[in-house]
């Protein structure tokens, strides 16, 4: 499984270098999430820009990857993906469970934005004690 991984202080980002997201490599890709977890990441926007095609195996992966990080209190984003993957997120109903965001940049800013939240909600609970 083709892959870039960068890691920035409050997000990583996860770019498949894949056409096709299928159950040759949806096992490589729930490995890869639960190991990035493990060396403390929270927040992880998976850029699919270059994904054409994905079947249930992969749907499952990023279900996968979407309780490893929201378990964690972090935030499993998805962003770029083609027609036939949203397509096929929305069949499945899918866009109800995960984030799914037009670009890398949004994901970002998606990102950021619950760090926050969960700063503010960690203060607020520091405050009633």
């Amino acid at each position: 499984m083709k892959y870039s991984v960068n890691k920035e202080e409050k997000y990583t980002i996860l770019k498949l270098q894949e056409e096709k997201l299928d159950s040759t490599k949806a096992p490589d890709l729930k490995s890869e999430f639960v190991t990035l977890n493990a060396e403390g990441t929270r927040n992880l926007i998976m850029d699919m820009s270059d994904v054409k095609y994905s079947d249930s195996s992969g749907l499952s992966a990023l279900l996968v990857g979407n309780r490893v990080f929201t378990d964690d209190g972090g935030i499993f984003i998805l962003v770029a993906l083609n027609d036939h993957v949203e397509k096929l997120v929305k069949i499945s109903q899918l866009d109800n469970v995960l984030t799914i965001l037009p670009t890398v940049e949004e994901g970002v800013d998606r990102a950021f934005m619950h760090e926050l939240e969960s700063q503010f909600k960690e203060g607020e609970e520091g405050d009633e004690a």
